[in-house]
């Protein structure tokens, strides 16, 4: 056990955010925070930290345990280098370093010889000191910063880059990084994958699910915790709740949880009916009062259930259209933009839109994906090319910063002044819809938080009813559910659909066709997100063949050279076999990390059935849940020791 919290209660004034949080982490867990935007996700992860006192209940955490807290959006602030801040981490190994270099300096003196005493505790001391270092990755610690930076989108970034000199996205992946290369026993995480691109995205996941600590995640990408993640705890109405398994079999075990839960308290409405009808018609025949007032005394001490609470008021709202635009929607042909010209963002891009499309827009971070949809919309100006929109065209556009939004008004008169001519009782419809109700439609747009801007963003865009969407990141700042209501609304509209997005589980679901943006162009792709990445896969091991192709012609000629006397080049087939023998690898690692998910999910099973009274007041059933864990548990310690000697080659 690293850390138990329990009753964790806060307070704002006299209303209670948190009350009664219950949470348990063990060495090596993965767990999934989740609840809507307000819910206390971030406060009860500040508490755990240590940077936010608490009200009620007891934290204890095990002597030894380090904690490391990312918090959301927090942008590394500092006067060093790139280089200077991630070898900072290691600051206690390099100062062991330095005291090697000295013991070998003295080592080597001939004068010290003379004292064999003196110089045998040197050589003692230096062995220990040696062996501490190269146990906590002394050696390591070179390989392990390029390796987190090259992860984190820094690979092309001089070592020498001052920090104060990066955007607010590249401070807060750095800070990101940072917490990786300290590797605390518990390593808490609120929104990590926000500012990443589906690159940086995909090896953090793989990073994370290799990780040797525990893992408290706060996420609203459903992808990121379904590959992450062996048990969810949520936080509603104030309190917690532990589900076993990833996102999506969370929303499956509460689903059926809420369905069982309904059908007693349906079957108890019923009895309690039953009898009350009983007690009505006999209590004033003589024949039958006793047998009434035998079911009064029954339903009076009849323990009632409370009628189960369906999920959270969500908000609900669809994307009309005013009216249709034509077949051909929009032409973009070779279009270039330049950040400092001559030199381009993007150039040569090419592509077409037909009504009722679904397009996403990918790509790395920086290339240009923004700026594209501002070109489009004609808030930019491209270098050159042609952007031609069909007839009767009508565009709503969705801006990731809300830049469109007037910080000063109230939320009513944001919607009201771009729609002057609606009633006022309607706007404070469409707002509740959008779960802005009594007082919150007078909140200030400048207070709003950044769920509560999005969805007043999307507000105004439904009002637009709008043929044409073009959205920039529309799933940022909403909480899972609110989510799911945008794809549904989305799913249902009947106009075309442009969007950029990181949200690979919202790509699954809405993208007919990618486009993918390069500095030279773009590539097209049909399908969704996991077609785009097998398609991709596909390609990459066509290229590999060739390489392999052409390598094997290169090395039937140079063993013709050889035949003739001629000097050839021996290292080619070692240099393939070393390929292959790291491919091999790297499969190998693949599958021990599928299989150390599985068997910690699994070991989490047994753990929350061996709290179930049939169970623990059961010795036999007990012991066998014992043994089949403890079994378990070998067999990950196993994997976990083959996975670390195929890493560490």
């Amino acid at each position: 056990m690293l850390l138990q919290a329990s009753g964790i209660k806060k307070l704002y004034g006299v209303e209670p955010v948190l009350d009664g949080i219950n949470l348990q982490i063990q060495e090596r867990d993965r767990v999934g925070l989740v609840g809507v935007n307000g819910a206390g996700k971030s406060t009860l992860l500040q508490i755990l930290a240590g940077e936010m006192s608490y009200d009620g209940g007891q934290i204890f955490k095990a002597k030894e345990t380090t904690i490391g807290y990312l918090a959301q959006n927090s942008g590394l602030q500092s006067g060093r280098t790139i280089r200077e801040e991630m070898m900072n981490v290691f600051a206690h190994l390099i100062e062991t370093e330095k005291e090697l270099r000295q013991m070998e300096e003295q080592i080597a003196d001939p004068a010290l010889m003379e004292h064999p005493k003196k110089y045998q505790e040197l050589l003692d001391r230096y062995a220990v000191r040696s062996d501490w270092f190269k146990d906590h990755g002394g050696y390591e610690m070179e390989a392990r910063i390029r390796s987190v930076l090259h992860g984190m989108g820094f690979g092309s970034f001089a070592p020498d880059t001052p920090i104060s000199t990066l955007s607010g996205g590249q401070k807060t992946r750095l800070a990101l990084a940072r917490i990786l290369l300290q590797a605390p026993d518990l390593l808490m995480l609120d929104e990590p994958t926000n500012h990443l691109d589906i690159a940086t995205l995909t090896w953090l996941e793989d990073y994370l699910r290799s990780y040797s600590g525990a893992l408290l995640v706060v996420s609203h990408d459903r992808y990121f915790l379904d590959r992450l993640v062996t048990s969810i705890v949520e936080i509603e109405r104030h309190q917690s709740k532990r589900y076993t398994g990833n996102y999506s079999r969370y929303i499956d075990l509460k689903a059926a949880e809420y369905e069982s839960a309904m059908k007693q308290y349906e079957k108890q409405q019923d009895e309690i009916a039953r009898m009350e009808e009983f007690i009505q018609k006999n209590i004033v025949r003589a024949s039958t009062t006793k047998r009434a007032q035998s079911r009064r005394k029954a339903l009076e001490k009849m323990e009632r259930m409370d009628k189960p609470l369906g999920d959270l008021k969500k908000a609900s709202f669809s994307f009309e259209v005013e009216y249709m635009s034509g077949k051909d929607v929009l032409q973009v042909k070779n279009l270039a933009v330049s950040f400092a010209p001559p030199h381009h963002l993007f150039q040569n891009v090419s592509f077409d839109l037909h009504r009722g499309e679904t397009v996403a827009l990918i790509g790395p971070n920086g290339i240009g994906k923004s700026t594209l949809l501002k070109c489009l919309t004609g808030s930019e100006r491209p270098a050159s090319g042609t952007i031609q929109w069909g007839t009767k065209v009508k565009i709503g556009y969705y801006d990731q910063e809300q830049t469109n939004l007037n910080p000063s008004n109230t939320v009513l008169e944001e919607l009201w002044s771009h729609y002057p001519h609606m009633e006022e009782a309607r706007i404070r419809t469409v707002l509740g819809n959008f779960l802005f109700s009594g007082e919150d439609v007078l909140k200030k747009i400048a207070a709003l938080s950044g769920g509560e801007k999005a969805r007043v963003a999307l507000a105004k865009l439904m009002l637009l009813e709008a043929n044409m969407l073009i959205l920039d990141e529309p799933t940022n700042h909403l909480d899972l559910f609110s989510k799911e209501v945008l794809e549904s609304a989305l799913m249902d509209y009947e106009g075309t659909l442009l969007f950029i997005s990181h949200d690979r589980y919202f790509l699954n679901k809405m993208a007919g066709r990618i486009i993918e943006l390069h500095p030279q162009g773009v590539e097209h792709f049909l399908g969704n997100y996991d077609d785009y990445t097998a398609k991709k896969q596909e390609l990459e091991e066509l290229s590999q063949e060739a390489l392999e192709a052409a390598g094997n012609r290169a090395q039937k000629q140079e063993n013709a050279a050889e035949s003739e006397g001629k000097p050839g080049i021996n290292t080619f087939e070692a240099e393939k076999q070393a390929k292959r023998e790291e491919r091999s690898r790297q499969r190998k690692i693949a599958a021990l990390e599928e299989r150390i998910q599985q068997l910690e999910a699994e070991i989490s099973v047994l753990e929350a059935e061996m709290t179930k009274p049939e169970v623990y007041q059961d010795y036999i059933a007990l012991q066998k849940h014992q043994q089949e864990q403890e079994a378990k548990k070998k067999e990950l310690d196993e994997a976990f020791a083959e996975w670390e000697l195929l890493a560490a080659d």
